[in-house]
C-alpha cells in the first residue's frame, strides 16, 4: 500500500497482515459474483488513489452514508494534514466482513482478548459482547448453566437470561465472579502447564483440594472466594476461620453435584474470625462407617462455635448418624444466617441450638428427620421464619430448657408427634405459622413450659390442636383453631394459660376442654360449631372464663361437671342445639353476668349434686325454659327471685 497512514491506521492493519489476498478483492474483481462473504455484504467504497482528493473523500463519505445508515464522519484535521480513508483490507474486516464470520473469530478469543477486540471500533464492541459468545467463555471457567450473579458479599442467586433486565448476564456474572480460585481436580496441572491455551488468565488459581485451597486463603494468595466444582470430596479438614467464601460450581441443579462429605469428624468446622464466611450451593453430608458410635454425638455436617456468624445458603445438608445433629448452632456469640437449605432425611435431630446461640434460619426445608426437625435448648434464642417443617419421625419444633426463639411464617405439618412442642421452662414466641395436620396434637406444652402462640392458624391435627399440662402457663392469643379431630384447647393436669382472642371453630371435641385441676383464663374467644360442647370442665377443672361469644355448638354451649368450680363471667352463650349451660354430677362454680339465650332446650341446666351460684344473669329465649333443676340439683332461694324476674 502506498497511502500514507495515520498512527491510528497503522495500528489497526498490524491485526490484518495474516488476511489472504482474496478476501480482500475488489468488488468489481473477477468472481465476485460467487464470493462465499456475499451474506451480509455491504458495497465497497470508492477505490484508494495515492494521493485522494477531496472529491473522491466526500464521495467516500457519502457512499458510506448511504449503505449503513449512520452520519457521516467528517475528517478530522490535525496541523495542516487530515486523516486519509482506511486500508481496504481493514476496511473490509470492519465493516464488510458478515457477523457471522466475525462472530466465529470472535469465538476463539479468550475474556481479555474479547475486551480488546471490543475497543477496535463500534461494530466489534457490539459483536463482542455477544451473549453466545460469553455464555461460552463463562461455562467452561464456572460450568453454571444459568449466569450466577454476585452483587455484593455473601450474597449469590441464579437467574434466567431471558428475564434479566440487562443484555448481556454472562458477562456482567463473569465480572462479578472473575477473581475467584477453582478447586477442579485434575485440571490444576493441566491449566499451569498450558500458559499458551490460558493465556490471559494468569490470575486465576486452580487448586486440586479444598484445603489447599484454605491454604491459598491464609497464604494470602487471594481474596478468599473458592469455586468447588463438581465432584465428592471426602474426608477433608475444613475448618473455616477467616471470612472466606465457598460456593458450588457445576451445571444445572448446583448442589446435587458438588459433594462435601466426612465419615469421622464434622465435615465442616466454624471457629472465630468466621464471621461473614459464606458456603452456598453445595451438598454436605456426615456419613460415618459406625453409625451410632457414641462419639459421634460431637459431630455434625455443620459445627458452628462460638463468636462468629457464617452465611450458609443453598445448601443440602444430610447426615446418616444416629446419635447427634445435622447442623449444631453453639455457643454464646453463634450466630450463623441460613437459608435456602434443605436438612431433610436425618437419622437425628435436624437444627440443634443451644448455650445461648442465636442466628437467623429463613426459607429452609427440614423434613423427614429422626428426632426433631429443629430443636432450640439451654437459653438458645434464633429467628426462624418461612421455614417448612414437615413430615418429621418425631417432633416438628423442640423448645426445652429455657430454650427461645421468635418463629414466624413457618408451615408445620404431618409431623409424627406434636407440630410445636414446648417443655421445661421453654418460652418460645410462635406467629402467624400455620400448625396443621399433626399426627397427634398442634401445640403441646407441657413440665412448666410458656411461650407465646398468637395469630397462628392450627387446625386438622389427631388430637388437640392445642394441649397445655403440668404446670404450664403459655399464652395462646389471636388463633385460628379450628377442624381439629378431637378438641380444640386441651388444659389438663394442672394447666395454667391465658386463652384470649381466639376463633375456635368445627373440632370435633369440645373447643376448649379443662380438667385435673387445671386453672387457665380464658377470655374474648369466639368458641363455635363445634360438633361437640363450647367450652367442658370436668374433673375438678377450675379456671377464668370471662367474656367469650358460646354459640352454635351441637351440645351444651358450656359442661361443668364432676367436682368442677369455673368462674363464668360476662360471655354471650347462645344459639346452641341442646342447653345454654349445663352443671351435672356434683358440677359447682360461679355464673355470673352472663347472656344466656336462645337455646333449644333450657338455658341453664342443674342435676345430679350440682350447686352452683347464679346471679345477675340473662336468661332468655330457651325453648324449653330459663332454667331446670333436677335429680338432687341445688338452687338457692336469692336465685329464685332471679328467676322470677326473667319469667
Amino acid at each position: 500500500y502506498n497511502s500514507v497512514y495515520n498512527c491510528k491506521n497503522r495500528r489497526k492493519l498490524r491485526l490484518l497482515r495474516d488476511i489472504p489476498a482474496d478476501m480482500v478483492a475488489e468488488e468489481s474483481g473477477p468472481g465476485a459474483q460467487n464470493s462465499p462473504y456475499q451474506l451480509r455484504r455491504k458495497s465497497l467504497l470508492p477505490k484508494r488513489t495515492v494521493c485522494p482528493t477531496k472529491n473522491s473523500m466526500e464521495g467516500a463519505s457519502t457512499s458510506a452514508t448511504e449503505n449503513f445508515g449512520h452520519r457521516a464522519k467528517r475528517a478530522r484535521v490535525s496541523g495542516k494534514s487530515q486523516d486519509l480513508p482506511a486500508a481496504p483490507a481493514e476496511q473490509y474486516l470492519q465493516e464488510k466482513l458478515p457477523d457471522e464470520v466475525v462472530l466465529k473469530i470472535f469465538s476463539y478469543l479468550l475474556e481479555q482478548d474479547l475486551c480488546q477486540a471490543a475497543c477496535v471500533c463500534k461494530r466489534f464492541s457490539e459483536l463482542a459482547n455477544d451473549p453466545i459468545l460469553w455464555k461460552r467463555l463463562y461455562m467452561e471457567v464456572f460450568e453454571y448453566t444459568r449466569p450466577m450473579m454476585h452483587p455484593e458479599p455473601g450474597k449469590f442467586y441464579q437467574i434466567n437470561p431471558e428475564e434479566y433486565e440487562q443484555p448481556n448476564p454472562w458477562k456482567e456474572s463473569f465480572q462479578q465472579l472473575y477473581k475467584g480460585a477453582h478447586v477442579k481436580p485434575g485440571f490444576a496441572e493441566h491449566f499451569y502447564s498450558n500458559p499458551a491455551r490460558y493465556k490471559g488468565r494468569e490470575n486465576m488459581l486452580y487448586y486440586d483440594t479444598i484445603e489447599d485451597a484454605l491454604g491459598g486463603v491464609q497464604e494470602a494468595h487471594f481474596d478468599g472466594l473458592i469455586f468447588v466444582h463438581s465432584g465428592i470430596y471426602t474426608d477433608e479438614w475444613i475448618y473455616i476461620e477467616s471470612p472466606i467464601t465457598m460456593i458450588g460450581a457445576a451445571s444445572g441443579k448446583v448442589a446435587d453435584k458438588v459433594v462435601i462429605e466426612n465419615t469421622r469428624d464434622s465435615t465442616f468446622v466454624f471457629m472465630e474470625g468466621s464471621e461473614d464466611a459464606y458456603v452456598g450451593y453445595m451438598t454436605i453430608r456426615f456419613n460415618p462407617d459406625d453409625k451410632s458410635a457414641q462419639h459421634h454425638n460431637a459431630h455434625h455436617c455443620l459445627e458452628i462455635t462460638v463468636n462468629c456468624s457464617p452465611n450458609i445458603d443453598h445448601c443440602v445438608i444430610r447426615s446418616t448418624c444416629t446419635v447427634g445433629s445435622a447442623v449444631c448452632v453453639s455457643g454464646q456469640g453463634a450466630g450463623p444466617t441460613i437459608k435456602h437449605c434443605n436438612i431433610s432425611d436425618c437419622e437425628n435431630v435436624g437444627l440443634y441450638i443451644t448455650d445461648h446461640a442465636q442466628g437467623i434460619y429463613e426459607d429452609n426445608e427440614i423434613s423427614n428427620n429422626a428426632l426433631a426437625g429443629i430443636w432450640v435448648k439451654n437459653h438458645g434464642n434464633p429467628i426462624i421464619r418461612r421455614n417448612h417443617i414437615h413430615h418429621g419421625r418425631d417432633v416438628g419444633v423442640f423448645t426445652f430448657d429455657h430454650g427461645m426463639g421468635y418463629f414466624e411464617s413457618c408451615n408445620i405439618h404431618r409431623n409424627r408427634i406434636a407440630g410445636f412442642e414446648v417443655k421445661a421452662y421453654a418460652n418460645p414466641t410462635v406467629v402467624r405459622c400455620e400448625i396443621h395436620h399433626g399426627q397427634t396434637g398442634g401445640i403441646y406444652v407441657h413440665e412448666k413450659g410458656r411461650g407465646q402462640f398468637i395469630e397462628n392458624k392450627i387446625y386438622a391435627n389427631n388430637f388437640a390442636g392445642v394441649w397445655i399440662t403440668s404446670n404450664s402457663d403459655p399464652t395462646i392469643r389471636g388463633n385460628a383453631i379450628f377442624n381439629g379431630n378431637q378438641g380444640g384447647v386441651y388444659i389438663f393436669g394442672d394447666g395454667r394459660g391465658l386463652i384470649e382472642g381466639n376463633d375456635i371453630y368445627g373440632n370435633a371435641l369440645a373447643g376448649i376442654q379443662i380438667r385435673t385441676n387445671s386453672c387457665p383464663i380464658v377470655r374474648h374467644n369466639k368458641i363455635h360449631d363445634g360438633q361437640h360442647g363450647g367450652i367442658y370442665v370436668h374433673e375438678k377443672g377450675q379456671g377464668v372464663i370471662e367474656e367469650n361469644e358460646v354459640y352454635s355448638n351441637t351440645l351444651a354451649g358450656v359442661w361443668v361437671t364432676t367436682g368442677s368450680t369455673p368462674v363464668l363471667r360476662r360471655n354471650r352463650i347462645h344459639s346452641g342445639k341442646q342447653v345454654g349451660v349445663y352443671f351435672y354430677d356434683n358440677g359447682h362454680g360461679v355464673l355470673e353476668d352472663n347472656d344466656i339465650y336462645n337455646h333449644m332446650y333450657s338455658g341453664v341446666q342443674i342435676r345430679t349434686g350440682s350447686n352452683p351460684k347464679i346471679r345477675r344473669n340473662k336468661i332468655w329465649g330457651g325453648q324449653n325454659g330459663g332454667i331446670l333443676v333436677y335429680n338432687s340439683g341445688k338452687l338457692c332461694c336469692f336465685i329464685l327471685h332471679l328467676i322470677i324476674q326473667f319469667l
